[in-house]
């Protein structure tokens, strides 16, 4: 039970710490107009500007289901 919460614990950590990594990666892709040399434009640029959200989402989802894994395993949760 508790390695599932630290493990939890630690995911999250560990992707709060990469986030702005990704977002900086995402934005040095993406075109900037007259300044970047990013070589993604138009619709792609919007769908790749979404990346760190969903990096985000499967991050604190992970976390989350691996928390959730160690209260039940405790009788915690309650399900």
């Amino acid at each position: 039970m508790l390695g599932n919460l630290i493990g939890g614990f630690v995911v999250i950590i560990i992707g709060v710490n990469l986030l702005p990594t990704v977002a900086n990666e995402v934005s040095g892709a993406q075109w900037n107009g007259t300044e970047g040399s990013g070589n993604v434009t138009g619709a792609t640029s919007t769908i790749t500007g979404l990346i760190p959200l969903f990096f985000a989402l499967g991050i604190l989802s992970a976390g989350i289901a691996l928390t959730a894994q160690g209260l039940r395993a405790a009788g915690m949760l309650g399900v």
